[in-house]
């Protein structure tokens, strides 16, 4: 896809130019099966293997549905597989626990190393192709690009991504949360000097969702690890947003039919022609506010929305809400609070994508049962329970969760696995570049919390202008979690940040497009500049420009 990225002005930072300047050669290359000699007691080496050129990825739609990751179908270059495990040991209760990682090094190699992020618990150790975490990107793997790629299951191995367990150790928690990262990195980047017999010029995290999170843990816990870091979708706030599931879970099992038991169907609280109704109400309140009618809200800052000009004025038809529906819609977008009114979580922001099936997916689900399928209620309660609350209390309920007594429970977890900090200075003194995209319908972690955390940074780092010389916020109207909804969902962050970080080349806007609009181009704009019309072709990018709302 072609970058569309301009040279930004004025750099405060210093910016090394390294594409020419190679780090010193170290000792000489080793073979991909002699990386085994490398092990230690505290690095086991488990697999080491030449894979040849042709061969095809794996496919986890499961995983991708988690973790953003485009679906890599391009056969593989030649490469050597390495994988195992750090820090291996017996935690609490006699589990085995251990760091895994997958590293991958291609034959024809660019200098560049990528640290691939997650999703979900983790608990897997995912294909390190360095798939762009944004599921309709067409952009190729970082892998195909020539770029080393590792991944982890930082720390933990689950039955899925979902298994929270591994909340009962406590070490294994320090590295969910955040020290897989820097043990991950240290010794990939050993073995790729190891392999090519010098290290890499520059290494990049990019992740979505949890990678996301981890992405920011990158930048904010261990500051001189990578010189750029996407993070999209960043869970930053992660341990508040899992009680915001709960919250939603509540307020939409208020407003569902029940079975013949009398157990609430939760996926019946809203049909698809009801969702589909309040995202045409959306549209017609808000898409115009960019000039241009056009399926989309670039207006992000200006829409305004509310539900109760949906509610019916009787009985319940198909052009109108009951009223249980507008209220469950009042609660859930207005954000988790407690009894006080004091906000837990977020609110949200009104936009079209609310009647995509990634919405539902997380929101609702599609079980017509009275046990349901929505993610936010099947990963939601264990995680709480294992992992958010501290102690772990593993047979509480977390649909019984008190937001006033319970909410100071998670505070310790918080503060080991939310990156909520804002200092920067080492990151940024060393030239590193952050690139954060979030799309605005995201069912998962609220775009205005993002928002929110954007505004404190800018505080803490000298300004709007400061910040944006080291790092950007890029808010995607229409798109669910990591991808998906009436969003132009096609873009690739991956050559824009390597541009801004060794050549300079601030993105002023990110060319996008997407399968829901085919045949459309516009610029993503960095926070908070939105996307407005100017005149021209209607479906051409540079009929946009990229203004202050």
């Amino acid at each position: 896809m072609a970058r569309n990225v301009t040279r930004g002005a004025g750099l405060a930072l210093p910016i090394v130019i390294a594409a020419s300047l190679a780090p010193p050669a170290l000792a000489a290359p080793l073979a991909c099966g002699d990386l085994v000699r490398l092990a230690r007691p505290d690095l086991r080496i488990t697999r080491t293997e030449a894979v040849p050129a042709g061969t095809l990825p794996a496919d986890n739609p499961g995983r991708a549905a988690l973790t953003g990751a485009a679906r890599a179908k391009a056969a593989l270059p030649a490469h050597c597989l390495v994988e195992g495990t750090i820090d291996p040991r017996v935690g609490a209760g006699g589990v085995e626990y251990g760091i895994g990682f997958q590293l991958r090094l291609p034959e024809t190699w660019n200098g560049r190393f990528l640290f691939q992020g997650g999703g979900g618990l983790d608990g897997v150790v995912g294909e390190a192709l360095g798939a762009i975490p944004v599921s309709g990107a067409t952009a190729p793997p970082a892998l195909l690009r020539g770029y080393a790629v590792a991944s982890t299951d930082s720390g933990h191995r689950g039955r899925d991504n979902a298994d929270a367990s591994f909340g009962l150790d406590q070490q294994a928690r320090i590295d969910f949360a955040y020290r897989s990262v820097g043990a991950v990195a240290q010794e990939a980047k050993a073995l790729i000097a190891a392999r090519y017999g010098r290290a890499p010029a520059h290494a990049y995290f990019m992740g979505c969702s949890n990678g996301g999170r981890s992405a920011l843990m990158a930048a904010t816990r261990f500051p001189t690890a990578f010189d750029g870091i996407v993070a999209g979708a960043p869970a930053f706030r992660l341990t508040r947003a899992a009680l915001g599931q709960i919250w939603d879970t509540r307020a939409f099992l208020s407003a569902a039919p029940k079975t013949a038991e009398g157990k609430p169907i939760l996926a019946e609280a809203f049909s698809q022609g009801d969702l589909d109704l309040v995202a045409q109400s959306v549209l017609k309140t808000c898409d115009a506010a960019d000039g241009l009618t056009d399926g989309t809200v670039e207006a992000v800052a200006s829409c305004r929305f509310d539900p109760a000009s949906l509610a019916c004025p009787g009985d319940k038809t198909g052009t109108c809400l009951s009223h249980p529906q507008v209220e469950a819609l009042r609660k859930s977008f207005g954000g988790a609070r407690d009894s006080q009114e004091r906000p837990v979580y977020a609110s949200w922001p009104w936009d079209p994508g609310l009647a995509a099936p990634g919405w539902r997916a997380w929101k609702l689900g599609t079980s017509k049962t009275g046990t349901p399928n929505a993610r936010n209620a099947t990963l939601g309660p264990a995680s709480i329970a294992n992992y958010f609350l501290t102690p772990p209390d593993p047979g509480f309920d977390a649909l019984r969760f008190d937001f006033d007594r319970d909410t100071p429970r998670t505070a310790e977890t918080a503060a080991l696995n939310d990156p909520t900090g804002t200092f920067l200075s080492t990151f940024a003194a060393r030239g590193g570049r952050l690139l954060v995209y979030q799309g605005v319908a995201d069912p998962v972690f609220s775009a205005r919390d993002l928002v929110d955390h954007w505004q404190e940074l800018t505080r803490h780092n000298g300004g709007a202008a400061a910040l944006a010389e080291r790092a950007r916020l890029f808010l995607v109207p229409g798109m669910t979690h990591c991808g998906g909804g009436p969003a132009l969902d096609d873009f690739d962050p991956l050559t824009a940040i390597e541009a801004w970080t060794e050549r300079g080349e601030a993105p002023e806007r990110l060319l996008a497009r997407g399968t829901a609009f085919p045949g459309r181009t516009r610029p993503l704009c960095p926070f908070p500049k939105e996307a407005r019309y100017q005149g021209g072709e209607a479906d051409k990018a540079e009929s946009f420009s990229c203004k202050e709302p």
